[in-house]
């Protein structure tokens, strides 16, 4: 299936590995230049280079901390001025720390909202201006299942991933009479560097491994076994395209079957 993506520029953060990585290699495959962010920048050169090299495709890497003041606005930029424009924006940022609710400082709770939250208002606001000018846009934010189904001990991650659904929601509406969609991504138990950090905190507050807990993890799904990056990846491609131009405002969950809920 051609999904009409070849020649569009994409953005996308936290791409250096795990999810993010992941989907932006997709794109690629797809024929899409790339703009790759994140903070530490040697992965995100040999990231970007790996991808050029595999896909033909331009790939930028552009280092920066999301939450930081300016940030998200000074990364668009420079996507835009290397690449042309941005058509496709995907916000993905790294899960704030596990633990229940009295264990959360005020400054992590900020640090959370920066993290998530305002990063991806802030990238929005700067792409999403060129794309209604173009009249074609699509914006994916990279959420979780804690979106229709806490978490246990994810209480920041439960608590600001749903803010960013809800803001992503609203932003559809106002979006989509330019022909921009603006959809979420919620991937379940999925075998990243995330998870496996994840999984040792769990087994140190536990008192077991970090084995038994990944194990754990497993039997909660149906399908009995934990998801991998490519899989939420071809989704992100498939609601960047030319052929989900119909699909905005929607939450799509890639977990196997975990959430329990009927929609």
């Amino acid at each position: 299936m051609d999904l009409g993506l070849r020649g569009r520029v994409a953005l996308v953060t936290g791409a250096s590995r795990g999810l993010g990585h992941a989907i932006a290699e997709a794109l690629a495959a797809e024929g899409c230049d790339v703009a790759i962010s994140s903070r530490t920048a040697q992965a995100l050169r040999a990231a970007a280079d790996a991808i050029a090299r595999e896909h033909g495709v331009r790939a930028v890497p552009i280092a920066g901390t999301l939450g930081a003041p300016g940030e998200a606005e000074r990364i668009v930029q420079e996507a835009a001025g290397v690449l042309g424009r941005v058509d496709v924006l995907v916000t993905n940022a790294g899960g704030p720390p596990a633990g229940p609710f009295e264990s959360i400082p005020r400054e992590a709770w900020q640090e959370a909202v920066r993290t998530l939250l305002e990063s991806t208002v802030d990238l929005c606001r700067a792409a999403l201006p060129g794309m209604k000018q173009r009249r074609w846009g699509r914006i994916l934010t990279v959420t979780s299942i804690s979106v229709k189904q806490p978490v246990r001990s994810l209480m920041l991650s439960n608590s600001v991933r749903a803010a960013v659904a809800g803001f992503a929601r609203t932003l559809a509406d106002e979006a989509a009479p330019f022909g921009v969609t603006v959809n979420n991504l919620l991937p379940g138990w999925t075998r990243t560097e995330r998870l496996e950090e994840l999984a040792a905190a769990s087994a140190r507050a536990q008192g077991t491994t970090r084995e038994a807990v990944l194990a754990g993890w497993e039997r909660e799904v149906p399908m009995g076994r934990l998801g991998e990056p490519r899989e939420l990846a071809a989704l992100a491609a498939f609601l960047a395209s030319e052929r989900a131009s119909y699909i905005t405002g929607t939450s799509i969950a890639v977990d196997g079957g975990w959430i329990k809920g009927l929609l």
